[in-house]
């Protein structure tokens, strides 16, 4: 019988790679694991493995699994792996094969309602990842791969920003409010899903920032700011989060969300809000040359477009 791993070990060198590389061919079992292995390699992507025969039969999924049925994700067949993949984790060193950092995602068991050479229908019972899936080859190595149970996902918001209009005074129940810088900078949704965004095309410094949500799906309100002569995302506002849309909730709750995400690298942040507190964040923001503030009522629901709900007060 062919050896199963033979086409893995042709890939490694066990002087070279921190991988499980088994001396011996596998043994047949009939085990029902399962893992997700998210991937930053060259590119980054999720690796499914179903136990099978003594191997992980494995998929590269550049997008993660489907979070809804009206969805279909690409899946690349790779060569099968090692049982001891099941809890492999580290740093494949660059140059290698699959260079670079291998978290688990997620581990379980699973089920099987059918395997061919053309299709796999299981079901998955892990943490982060259950529900029905199916795998169709669509051409050679390529697969897609579907959901088929679960709600839809909630859709994308609006591309239209919410956008603040002029007062020359600040609103006289500060209380209601939080102040914001007025950063002067260009403004920019950033939608995140698949650890990539669209907003990359023309600013493809922010691949980092969509690669470190992995496989959440989110959407981004900021701005592109020139901080040090280096342009940074300031966010401020958060209109999706792993599936749910935003939009509906009060700003308070939407602020809590951002924050949640600890969004902080060298190019992109979070900006600092503060309720109640008019009279200092528009000194502060004279002092350091900004446009003004801009006032956000606490209980306002994300409106595209001009609003009230949020105030530009100039400096």
């Amino acid at each position: 019988m062919a050896d199963k791993l033979g086409r893995y070990r042709s890939k490694r060198d066990a002087d070279r790679t921190p991988e499980p590389i088994p001396a011996e061919p596998p043994t047949p079992g009939d085990g029902t694991a399962f893992v997700i292995q998210e991937h930053h390699a060259r590119s980054l992507h999720w690796d499914l493995r179903l136990e099978r025969d003594g191997v992980l039969v494995s998929w590269a999924v550049p997008k993660g699994l489907p979070g809804d049925p009206g969805t279909n994700h690409l899946a690349v067949r790779t060569e099968d792996h090692p049982m001891e993949y099941l809890g492999f984790h580290g740093e494949i060193p660059k140059g290698e094969y699959g260079g670079g950092t291998m978290t688990v995602w997620d581990a379980g068991t699973y089920e099987t309602e059918k395997w061919s050479e053309r299709e796999v229908t299981f079901v998955l019972h892990g943490k982060r990842a259950s529900g029905r899936f199916v795998l169709f080859r669509t051409r050679g190595q390529n697969w897609m791969i579907h959901r088929m149970d679960g709600p839809a996902r909630e859709p994308f918001p609006s591309a239209e920003p919410m956008r603040p209009v002029e007062r020359a005074r600040l609103p006289r129940d500060v209380a209601a409010y939080a102040f914001e810088f007025a950063w002067g900078g260009h403004r920019l949704l950033v939608p995140v899903e698949g650890g990539r965004t669209t907003a990359a095309r023309a600013h493809p410094w922010l691949r980092g920032l969509a690669e470190s949500f992995g496989s959440r799906t989110a959407v981004l309100d900021g701005e592109i700011v020139p901080l040090g002569g280096t342009e940074v995302l300031v966010c401020y506002d958060l209109l999706y989060d792993d599936g749910r849309s935003l939009v509906g909730e009060p700003f308070t709750a939407r602020r809590a969300a951002l924050e949640a995400l600890e969004v902080a690298g060298a190019r992109w942040q979070t900006a600092p809000s503060w309720p109640g507190e008019a009279r200092p964040v528009r000194q502060a923001a004279r002092e350091q040359g900004l446009p003004g503030v801009v006032a956000k009522r606490l209980d306002s629901p994300y409106e595209p477009g001009p609003s009230k709900a949020w105030l530009f007060i100039p400096s």
